[in-house]
């Protein structure tokens, strides 16, 4: 995203050159206080990360009926309910006209069985500009639907969602005793942020038992990068959301591997759920020669594909050896920069499988509503579709409950032992 993936996004996020849409670049659903691209931000992460200017503009879009398509049976639908139904004390009031056309569109959307093409209406969109803007407060962690289930991609590091002992890979299964069968984000969103202080349960799925986790909604402060060296001599870069100033922060931190002396190099993507696209893109420039392709935006055919290339900024020591650990809690920029230097042969990674986000939304209004539709996916430079399973580590390593329970990092250790050892 220029400062400009979603939602703090999930991390892609980027900006459109068109002026009559938004191009998310992640669909996540993040619980943050400040908004990411991609899906829906509830917080700080999430469909991007820290979208502060999406507009959404004028729709410009084709209103000529498809003659091709009989909607007959819609018509013998919409009278059938005119005609005949009946309010109760179970039911809401019979619904507008408007309302009635709104329900049709997130139908239409819905159709299409992707759980990052809907459509909101006004009020809705309404509050997606305000999640995308930070105008929120919440628990601090993306969401995603995975295999038709909604799924903790990550908590963000140092939030309530990670305090209260959310894990990624977490099977959101109801949200304050609210099921989530079928549920989109979006609509998962509406019912997790809420005000400083008040307490959302999730009901989740791990290991195949149920869990009832509470959390206390908070301001999120979203955390960047931070910096250790092993006492192995491994320089680390724990990094945690591709934010705004991302690459600035990582340029400081690869300063800061220079003057330490190691040739040893470990970035932790771990649990990052994406964000802006271009800090994905500048941040490989320290790792690939200029013009390298980074990611390409492949829209099928429908329009030309867009490819992102690397700035080639270098300035590694020589002989630097690179490995990066991913996992589930790994998405959309997080995948484009791990997926490029994994094609390029210059990092090893090593951990889980990636989360898999690997597509683009356009968002487009309709009289006040906002329809987000999936229109790309990401391919990384050797052609691999990032939704298409996320990546494979070269190096696979489980991280278990046991661990967890332990302190223990298997993970870690491992990518510690292959750049010191060379196996």
């Amino acid at each position: 995203m220029n400062p400009s993936d979603e939602h703090l996004e999930p991390e892609v996020t980027r900006a459109t050159p068109f002026a009559k849409i938004a191009k998310l670049g992640v669909a996540l659903a993040l619980m943050l206080a400040i908004g990411f691209a991609g899906g829906m931000g509830v917080g700080a992460a999430g469909g991007s990360r820290v979208l502060s200017n999406l507009p959404l503009l004028g729709d410009g879009l084709d209103a000529t009926p498809d003659t091709s398509a009989d909607l007959s049976d819609f018509w013998k639908a919409w009278n059938a309910l005119n005609e005949r139904f009946v309010e109760t004390h179970g039911t809401s009031t019979a619904p507008s006209a408007e309302d009635k056309i709104w329900g049709a569109i997130q139908g239409l959307a819905a159709s299409y069985g992707d759980p990052y093409t809907v459509f909101m209406p006004p009020t809705e969109a309404k509050q997606f500009q305000d999640d995308i803007r930070g105008d929120f407060q919440g628990v601090g962690m993306e969401i995603g639907v995975k295999d038709g289930v909604l799924t903790v991609i990550a908590p963000l590091k140092g939030t309530p969602a990670e305090r209260a002992g959310l894990h990624s890979g977490d099977m959101i299964i109801a949200i304050d005793k609210t099921s989530t069968d079928g549920m989109s984000t979006d609509a998962a969103v509406k019912l997790i942020r809420g005000e400083k202080g008040t307490t959302v349960t999730f009901t989740i799925l791990r290991d195949g038992a149920p869990l009832e986790i509470p959390v206390v909604r908070d301001t999120i402060t979203v955390p960047t990068i931070e910096t250790t060296v092993d006492e192995s001599g491994v320089f680390v870069i724990s990094f945690y959301s591709f934010t705004a100033n991302s690459s600035q922060l990582f340029s400081k931190a690869i300063t800061e591997f220079r003057k330490s002396g190691s040739t040893k190099l470990l970035i932790d993507l771990r649990n990052n759920p994406g964000g802006y696209l271009e800090s994905a893109v500048a941040i490989s420039g320290h790792f690939l020669p200029n013009s390298a392709v980074v990611v390409t935006e492949d829209y099928k055919g429908k329009q030309e594909n867009v490819v992102h290339r690397s700035k080639g900024v270098n300035g590694l020591p020589a002989n630097t050896e690179v490995a990066i650990l991913i996992d589930q809690g790994s998405a959309s920029a997080s995948e484009i920069l791990a997926g490029a230097l994994q094609d390029a042969g210059v990092a090893t990674l090593v951990g889980a499988r990636s989360f898999g986000k690997g597509s683009v939304q356009e968002l487009v209004t309709i009289n006040g509503g906002a329809l987000k539709v999936t229109i790309a996916r990401w391919l990384t430079p050797g052609g691999r579709s990032i939704s298409d399973g996320g990546l494979t580590p070269d190096i696979e390593v489980a991280y278990t409950k046991e661990d967890r329970e332990a302190k223990a990092d298997p993970q870690k250790a491992r990518a510690i032992q292959f750049l010191t050892t060379g196996r």
